[in-house]
């Protein structure tokens, strides 16, 4: 009798597991089901990166006497090695910092402009209607490197030659490669191999590397050197930005020295809302930050909380939060050195109550109108924190992939395609012009309550960014998720709205959801009109450093990446 209840109970518990589309990998007694780990703690210093030895790197430099300021130039730099699929020194960067001695926020925005001798018009007489996401016409000046020595000159301590110094010794000596990086990686060989340059500098005989092969990079280790002996100018004048303009001139582009030359980043204030009672920042665009901001700010006008995580309710309501927002983003999110942004009325608890007058929350809209507010954009993110209480949240990108494809010689690095994210419709905010800031995916985050640090985080992967910010700070303050649980939380990734590009949405585009939602809510969500499909790595990846009440650090990484927090 009892083996035969045994067995039906077996029976039911499998039958379960079918019906309910769940799979456990391990069973843990603490936390989430969803939670595939527990937060890291520690109470001096925290690193929480893509990548693990960028990781390591981090902290030996915080345990050497460097600040996390330092920490995270060095991971950065490395991680441009170990993981060239998403970042590198062709990319850009964006950070924010918090100063433990000012006690507040710095914002920086070190992304590259467009040729000036690149026009609007060139494109249209060439028969252009989008922007190749490859080739020469999509680059733009990489800032990346100049990003570190605003950092570094700014808040740095230890010399910038030490900082660089293991990503040199990793790209002579040779590192494994990874799981995923190796995956990425081998996807993009066959794109990119048309490009001169690639293969002889990322490939083995035109092989991407397999996981746990040793990979080297000479060419980049040399160009690294010469940037720690020479400082950011020789990296944008000198032979290395002649490398890049003729390299570039010679196969069709526009990438001059001059453009090179003339780059600077800029010093840029974050921007906040305060979500029951937290203040959320972003950086302001031409970066789309602000759009998890508008997200948060319609949101925070239902009640949440006594929703369901998986359920449908919350599903629709945050994927047509975001449709309206989307709309906003496709029309305003540009270079503000060109336009009048609204930055103000954007993120303003009046408009998101106007717009959120649109939501049906019954019924998905297959299109919604952008608001009239006009007066008479692959990815690394890191974040590190030190024993000072210094915090930095830096995302980093060559944009599509391993970038434009476009490898100048022996240097060791890709340009990133940046400048596909330009619209070449005349008129729009966004619109291609020389010398321009092209509309920006990669975007950092942090978070202050009561005027104190209380996390720093970001998420990678394109327009799943500002998505992904605002499901993260939801999950942990309305559905009262650890800083790791909010990461493992099932996503949800809306795909198809309308675009700073120019594209528009007409059907209301496609909903992904990430397995662990249940077949109930997929049917509910089903019958209020959305299109839902499940998509296979859409859904960002994710790093935190949460800082509790007695300053012990809690970090958190991406179990969808190679991800790996650590502390001491």
């Amino acid at each position: 009798m009892i083996k035969k209840l045994y067995y039906f109970r077996f029976c039911f518990f499998f039958i379960y597991l079918s019906l309910t589309n769940i799979s456990l990998a391990a069973d843990r007694v603490t936390g989430e089901t969803f939670a595939l780990r527990s937060p890291v703690l520690a109470s001096n210093a925290m690193a929480a990166t893509s990548q693990p030895l960028a990781t390591q790197v981090a902290l030996d430099i915080m345990k050497g006497g460097g600040n996390a300021i330092d920490a995270a130039i060095a991971a950065n730099a490395l991680l441009g090695l170990v993981e060239p699929t998403g970042n590198g020194i062709g990319g850009d960067l964006f950070a924010i910092v918090w100063d433990a001695k000012t006690k507040r926020l710095y914002g920086l925005n070190g992304s590259g402009r467009s040729p000036e001798s690149l026009s609007l018009e060139w494109f249209k007489d060439n028969g252009f209607d989008s922007i190749p996401s490859h080739g020469p016409l999509p680059v733009t000046v990489p800032g990346a490197v100049d990003g570190w020595f605003m950092l570094h000159e700014r808040f740095g301590k230890k010399p910038m030659r030490e900082l660089l110094q293991p990503t040199i010794d990793y790209a002579r000596d040779g590192f494994p490669v990874s799981q995923l990086i190796s995956y990425y990686w081998q996807r993009s060989v066959p794109i990119l191999s048309e490009f001169p340059g690639f293969l002889t500098q990322f490939t083995d005989d035109g092989n991407a590397p397999q996981e746990g092969d040793i990979w080297r990079n000479p060419f980049l280790a040399g160009t690294l050197e010469r940037i720690a002996s020479g400082g950011r100018d020789a990296f944008y004048r000198g032979d290395i930005a002649k490398t890049m303009a003729n390299y570039v001139q010679e196969n069709g582009g526009f990438l001059s020295y001059d453009d090179l030359e003339s780059h600077s980043g800029n010093w840029i204030d974050p921007v906040s809302i305060n979500y029951r009672g937290y203040d959320v920042w972003e950086l302001p665009p031409n970066g789309q930050g602000i759009a998890a901001l508008q997200i948060l700010n319609i949101m925070e006008l239902f009640d949440i909380s006594e929703m369901k995580h998986q359920s449908a309710e919350y599903v629709h309501l945050f994927t047509e939060t975001k449709k309206i927002v989307f709309e906003d983003r496709a029309k305003y999110y540009a270079d503000p050195e060109y336009n009048k942004i609204p930055v103000e009325k954007l993120i303003s608890k009046t408009y998101a109550k106007e717009r959120s007058r649109l939501i049906n929350l019954a019924q998905s809209s297959p299109a919604y109108p952008a608001g009239n507010l006009l007066e008479d954009g692959d990815t690394i993110y890191l974040t590190t924190a030190d024993s000072e209480g210094n915090m930095v949240s830096l995302i980093q990108s060559n944009y599509r992939g391993m970038g434009s494809g476009m490898t100048p010689p022996d240097l060791g690095f890709i340009l990133q395609d940046r400048g596909e994210m330009f619209s070449l419709e005349e008129g729009h905010f966004n619109q291609f012009e020389g010398g321009k800031r092209p509309f920006h995916t990669i975007i950092p985050a942090f978070v202050t309550k009561d005027g104190e640090p209380w996390m720093s985080f970001g998420l990678m992967g394109g327009a799943m960014q500002p998505q992904g910010h605002a499901q993260i700070i939801i999950n942990m303050i309305d559905f009262g998720m650890d800083v790791q649980a909010a990461g493992d939380a099932p996503r949800v990734h809306h795909t198809g709205s309308s675009e700073p590009t120019g594209s528009t949405m007409k059907n209301g585009g496609i909903l992904n959801l990430e397995t662990g939602y249940p077949y109930g809510t997929i049917r509910e969500l089903m019958r209020m009109g959305h299109q839902v499909q499940f998509a296979n790595g859409p859904y960002g990846g994710y790093q935190a450093i949460y800082r509790a009440k007695n300053g012990v650090y809690w970090g958190a990484s991406e179990s969808r990446k190679d991800g790996h927090a650590a502390g001491y």
